[in-house]
């Protein structure tokens, strides 16, 4: 069993990518599990295989807890890594080649409290990758870009499997996205527009974070992706697949 988690600043499209990439892995004949790892959330765009809310329930921990709705949600999100055995037998019921699992909407609950990174270490499967979804919105400045960058980062030191970042939405801002394409590629690129938009502090700021991610490697390739025209699909699912198979991170 491969598995892929789907993580993303709140409103990336997460569940919308979760609810393209399930059935197109299964119409090319393989089993998918989706796992939803979200107690808060209300409605989604899959029905899916395996469902937290099934053993968690948030209205429950705000009752006897005596909490309110962003309480419960830290309770319940630390609880989940105690659920760990009784998802994965769920999963392993079912038996599928790929497991595709739908994070919280608020990406701290998963990449920054404890049970996330527990739950990636020792969730059993052949292969593990994490997608991190840039939202093409947030990403349209340059400087916004650069925050989103470094979140990215900050999630591959939390969670320690490959990472294959994901251009999310593009569809909603036009021709713009291929401007972020290539502030992705193009270091020097991208440092010029941070100096054009930026005041003197801000852009100090920036291209401070910019060149360190440079100097460090951690620069992205990203892979285009709408949820609505499914462009970019073909080519996200092929690069799922290679480094699942050979366990490396996209190229920068």
């Amino acid at each position: 069993m491969q598995v892929v988690f789907v993580t993303g600043t709140a409103g990336a499209g997460k569940s919308q990518l979760t609810s393209i990439l399930a059935p197109w892995y299964e119409e090319r004949g393989s089993t998918v599990a989706t796992v939803n790892l979200d107690p808060g959330a209300t409605n989604l765009p899959y029905d899916p295989i395996v469902d937290i809310r099934d053993f968690i329930d948030l209205e429950s921990i705000m009752a006897s807890h005596q909490l309110g709705p962003n309480g419960a949600l830290i309770l319940s999100a630390d609880m989940i890594a105690t659920r760990l055995p009784e998802l994965q037998e769920a999963i392993d019921e079912y038996n599928p080649d790929y497991t595709i699992i739908d994070t919280p909407g608020q990406m701290e609950l998963f990449a920054y409290r404890p049970s996330g990174p527990y739950i990636v270490e020792n969730i059993t499967a052949e292969g593990k990758a994490v997608l991190f979804l840039f939202d093409s919105i947030l990403a349209s400045t340059a400087t916004h870009f650069v925050s989103l960058a470094l979140l990215a980062a900050s999630l591959q030191l939390r969670l320690q499997i490959p990472s294959i970042p994901v251009l999310s939405k593009i569809d909603l801002i036009g021709t713009k996205w291929k401007k972020i394409m290539k502030w992705a590629s193009n270091a020097t690129v991208l440092e010029e527009d941070i100096r054009q938009e930026a005041s003197a502090s801000d852009y100090l700021l920036a291209t401070g974070v910019l060149r360190s991610l440079v100097k460090t490697d951690s620069s992205f390739e990203l892979m285009p992706f709408s949820a609505q025209t499914s462009e970019g699909l073909v080519e996200l699912s092929a690069t799922i697949t290679r480094i699942l198979k050979s366990g490396e991170e996209v190229d920068d």
